[in-house]
């Protein structure tokens, strides 16, 4: 498991973020290089020596075992606040399918109210984009291979329409109508 979150229970003498008690969130990154271009730009997730939450070594040699470990050490670095008001359990959910899907919405510009996106899946990201873009404003195309999506995609989830990729005269209609598509395929 990567995405992670508990409690601060102990901090170290240059832990200065958090405090002992707060709740807070770890995902797939506990640690980098911190010295390459990558990181001093804050994209250590393209650092070469990145490490991961789980099954790699850590730099003091242990091994990281992610979220099924009783206890862990974190880098401040790699840890984010948690808000009281949002449960553990939905926290966690948004450091691995939440980031996957709102880093390319913002950083594409596809965040934008008024704005159109196609969303291709609708799986655990295809859900969380089709909520994060809702959440934007944004007019919410799902496609899917599977009409069974239908209805939970334009009831449950709010989307706008639903289109099956298997047919081509949707698709074609379709065409040029959306900003971006996210495929979370």
């Amino acid at each position: 498991m990567h995405e992670i979150v508990g409690e601060v229970t102990e901090i170290g003498s240059k832990f200065r973020k958090f405090k002992v008690g707060d709740k807070v969130g770890v995902g797939c990154i506990v640690n980098s290089f911190r010295s390459c271009d990558n990181c001093d730009n804050d994209l250590e997730n393209y650092c070469l020596k990145f490490i991961p939450t789980y099954s790699s070594i850590n730099q003091d040699g242990t091994l990281t075992q992610g979220g099924y470990s009783d206890i862990m050490v974190f880098n401040e670095h790699f840890v984010v606040h948690t808000p009281d008001s949002l449960p553990l359990d939905a926290a966690a959910p948004l450091l691995c399918a939440g980031i996957t899907t709102y880093s390319p919405l913002k950083y594409f510009g596809l965040d934008k109210p008024g704005m159109h996106i196609g969303v291709v899946g609708l799986g655990g990201l295809g859900h969380v984009a089709v909520k994060f873009a809702k959440a934007f404003g944004v007019k919410v195309t799902v496609i899917s291979n599977s009409l069974g999506k239908k209805n939970e995609a334009l009831g449950y989830l709010g989307a706008d329409s639903f289109l099956i990729s298997k047919d081509d005269e949707q698709m074609q209609a379709a065409m040029g109508t959306m900003d971006g598509i996210l495929d979370t395929m």
